[in-house]
């Protein structure tokens, strides 16, 4: 597999646009939300476009607008934002299959963690959301996770010896850091009290940040560095 912005941008911007149509798709949040997913969506799929991706992700661009546009028919705005992560992952489709496991494995992770700290953020528009939306995003995004380094650890890319160590110590640390704040996220969502979500969606961010780097380095490790 060959690591490139486009990749991991798309992986994203797929994974964001399957998070958006899981969310429309349980109809907890209204059209002021879907409107952002879209915003996000696009711009991300803008971005991939512009780095490589191509005219498929462009193509993945117009159908978050399009589910934009459908934003009070959430049936309608969950099928275009289906359509869109589905373009997106074509963009950067590779026909290996570690490729293809960790295209899979990514849209997972970062979709789902990523569309908890947006939906996170929301709260502060609506008080009143189901905190099981969030704590569903959170296993979700765990499953990547442990997916994400079995695919690592299968394909025998991890070095802990020699003069290429480094990285795949460093991909561990993320791995555990990035587990432990998932952990602070269903922990917070247990606490009654609104701070519980204000802490969840906190974490839930240096969890994406930390998340972009877990995907990152082991795609390095995977296709023999950056």
């Amino acid at each position: 597999m060959e690591l490139s912005p486009a990749l991991i941008l798309s992986t994203w911007t797929a994974g964001l646009g399957a998070g958006g149509a899981l969310v429309a798709w349980w109809r907890v949040v209204g059209t002021g939300y879907v409107w952002l997913t879209a915003a996000v969506v696009g711009g991300a799929g803008a971005l991939s476009a512009a780095a490589g991706a191509g005219h498929i992700a462009w193509i993945g661009v117009a159908a978050a607008a399009a589910g934009a546009a459908a934003a009070r028919s959430p049936n309608a705005s969950s099928i275009a934002f289906a359509v869109a992560s589905v373009l997106f992952a074509a963009s950067v489709w590779e026909g290996e299959a570690v490729a293809i496991a960790l295209l899979v494995s990514g849209i997972v992770f970062l979709g789902a963690i990523s569309t908890e700290m947006l939906l996170g953020h929301w709260f502060l528009v609506d008080p009143t959301l189901p905190r099981w939306s969030l704590m569903t995003l959170d296993g979700i995004a765990a499953i990547g996770l442990v997916a994400e380094i079995s695919i690592v650890l299968v394909s025998g890319s991890l070095i802990l010896s020699g003069p290429d160590a480094a990285f795949g110590i460093v991909y561990l640390v993320m791995v555990g850091f990035c587990g432990l704040l998932m952990l602070g996220v269903w922990g917070s969502l247990r606490e009654p009290r609104y701070s519980g979500v204000m802490a969840a969606t906190g974490l839930s961010y240096l969890a994406v940040l930390i998340a972009f780097g877990v995907v990152t380095v082991g795609r390095s490790l995977v296709a023999g560095g950056f």
